[in-house]
Protein backbone atom coordinates (compact mmCIF):
# COMPACT_ATOMS: atom_id res chain seq x y z
CA UNK A 1 0.00 0.00 0.00
CA UNK A 2 1.23 3.62 -0.87
CA UNK A 3 1.54 6.22 2.06
CA UNK A 4 2.38 9.54 1.67
CA UNK A 5 5.70 11.06 4.10
CA UNK A 6 7.29 14.11 4.45
CA UNK A 7 11.38 13.91 4.76
CA UNK A 8 12.60 17.29 5.64
CA UNK A 9 16.80 17.80 5.69
CA UNK A 10 19.02 20.21 7.16
CA UNK A 11 22.17 20.52 5.87
CA UNK A 12 25.35 21.15 7.19
CA UNK A 13 27.18 24.58 7.02
CA UNK A 14 29.73 23.13 4.84
CA UNK A 15 30.20 24.80 1.31
CA UNK A 16 28.46 22.71 -1.41
CA UNK A 17 26.30 21.02 0.67
CA UNK A 18 22.93 21.58 -1.02
CA UNK A 19 24.91 20.75 -4.37
CA UNK A 20 26.21 17.13 -3.44
CA UNK A 21 22.99 15.97 -2.14
CA UNK A 22 21.16 17.22 -4.97
CA UNK A 23 23.62 15.77 -7.33
CA UNK A 24 23.07 12.76 -6.09
CA UNK A 25 19.31 12.62 -5.57
CA UNK A 26 18.61 13.38 -9.47
CA UNK A 27 21.91 11.11 -9.88
CA UNK A 28 20.70 8.11 -11.92
CA UNK A 29 22.44 5.94 -8.73
CA UNK A 30 20.27 7.98 -6.69
CA UNK A 31 16.95 7.33 -8.51
CA UNK A 32 17.90 3.75 -8.40
CA UNK A 33 17.86 3.70 -4.45
CA UNK A 34 15.04 5.74 -4.35
CA UNK A 35 13.23 3.61 -6.85
CA UNK A 36 14.01 0.49 -4.00
CA UNK A 37 11.33 2.05 -1.64
CA UNK A 38 9.02 4.84 -3.83
CA UNK A 39 7.98 6.23 -6.66
CA UNK A 40 10.68 8.93 -7.37
CA UNK A 41 8.68 10.71 -10.14
CA UNK A 42 6.06 11.40 -8.03
CA UNK A 43 8.28 13.05 -5.42
CA UNK A 44 7.15 16.81 -4.73
CA UNK A 45 10.10 19.06 -3.59
CA UNK A 46 10.55 22.11 -2.16
CA UNK A 47 14.17 23.59 -0.99
CA UNK A 48 14.34 26.90 1.37
CA UNK A 49 15.85 29.80 -0.17
CA UNK A 50 18.98 29.87 1.34
CA UNK A 51 18.80 26.36 0.70
CA UNK A 52 20.25 25.63 4.00
CA UNK A 53 16.88 22.50 4.15
CA UNK A 54 15.08 20.61 1.79
CA UNK A 55 11.59 19.05 1.90
CA UNK A 56 10.40 16.23 0.34
CA UNK A 57 6.95 14.97 0.08
CA UNK A 58 7.37 11.04 -1.11
CA UNK A 59 4.80 8.41 -1.99
CA UNK A 60 6.11 5.68 -0.26
CA UNK A 61 5.48 1.54 -1.01
CA UNK A 62 8.30 0.54 1.36
CA UNK A 63 8.39 2.46 4.90
CA UNK A 64 11.35 0.49 6.45
CA UNK A 65 13.56 1.66 3.47
CA UNK A 66 12.44 5.16 3.44
CA UNK A 67 12.97 5.42 7.44
CA UNK A 68 16.66 3.68 6.41
CA UNK A 69 17.08 5.81 3.81
CA UNK A 70 16.31 9.38 5.71
CA UNK A 71 18.14 7.81 8.83
CA UNK A 72 21.63 7.69 7.00
CA UNK A 73 21.88 3.84 7.17
CA UNK A 74 21.28 3.10 3.45
CA UNK A 75 24.85 2.12 2.60
CA UNK A 76 25.11 3.73 -0.81
CA UNK A 77 23.74 6.61 0.33
CA UNK A 78 25.65 6.87 3.59
CA UNK A 79 28.55 8.27 2.23
CA UNK A 80 26.53 11.61 1.03
CA UNK A 81 24.46 12.02 4.25
CA UNK A 82 27.33 11.83 6.16
CA UNK A 83 28.85 14.62 4.58
CA UNK A 84 26.21 17.14 3.84
CA UNK A 85 23.15 16.35 6.39
CA UNK A 86 23.14 17.66 9.60
CA UNK A 87 19.59 16.64 10.70
CA UNK A 88 16.98 14.70 8.96
CA UNK A 89 13.28 14.44 10.11
CA UNK A 90 10.29 12.01 8.50
CA UNK A 91 6.39 12.53 9.28
CA UNK A 92 3.85 10.63 7.55
CA UNK A 93 1.31 12.38 6.04
CA UNK A 94 -2.77 12.05 6.90
CA UNK A 95 -5.56 13.45 5.21
CA UNK A 96 -7.71 15.56 7.04
CA UNK A 97 -11.50 15.45 6.35
CA UNK A 98 -13.26 18.83 5.67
Amino acid sequence: MEKEMLAIVKFKETEGSFEKFMGFMQSEEGLNERKKFAHPEKTIASVTPDKSAVMFKVFVYDEAGMINFVSGKNEIFKPIYDECIEVSMLYDCTTVNM
